[in-house]
């Protein structure tokens, strides 16, 4: 299993714009999913262990912070030729098994994945409000085999300060996951 660690893009970059159809063609911006105190954009896939780990903690945890006023959306940047298992209709049955909430989006052509400078899967940005790079990094230290709890505190942590109005902490541990899968 690869461990791929996120990029770190530079803080208080603002969120690359998006229009992203999720598995049933319906069209979702940056700025319709955008929360009243930030955006959570997560790159995410189906078959990666690293996202299998954390799936339904993510999910509470997602549930939990957009009724805070976070936005929360998942986009899918693999290659599903070659991946088929995180081809769109993949994607909607995932969504139905484990009650997805937030929009879950195929990036067909990887433009966003470049423009976040995604590299991982899972790899999380958390935006404030005004759409500036707050957090980015992983979601806990827990990982496939480590056997620490999945909590997703270290994400948990950064939203809670942004709810607050603060700055989350500047040390910020990178993600670690499967690499996306790029086309050749």
């Amino acid at each position: 299993m690869a461990r791929t660690p996120s990029n770190m893009l530079e803080l208080g970059t603002k969120a690359p714009d998006f229009s992203l159809p999720d598995p049933h063609g319906n069209i979702h911006t940056r700025d319709q999913i955008a929360g009243e105190h930030g955006l959570l954009v997560v790159f995410y896939c189906n078959h990666c262990p690293f996202v299998k780990h954390i799936r339904e903690r993510f999910v509470q945890v997602s549930n939990e912070y957009m009724e805070k006023g976070i936005g929360f959306v998942a986009i899918n940047s693999n290659d599903a030729e070659n991946y088929p298992d995180d081809a769109p209709e993949k994607m909607a049955e995932e969504m139905e098994r484990y009650g997805y909430l937030f929009p879950y989006l195929f990036d067909e052509t990887q433009e966003t994945a470049r423009a976040y400078d995604a590299a991982c899967t899972p790899d999380f940005y958390l935006f404030d409000k005004d759409l500036k790079l707050a957090y980015r990094g992983q979601f806990d230290d827990s990982r496939p085999g480590n056997n620490e709890l999945v909590t997703g505190a270290d994400l948990k942590a950064a939203m809670e300060a942004l709810i607050a109005g603060e700055k989350p902490p500047q040390d910020q541990k990178p993600s670690i996951g499967c690499n996306i899968k790029w086309k050749q």
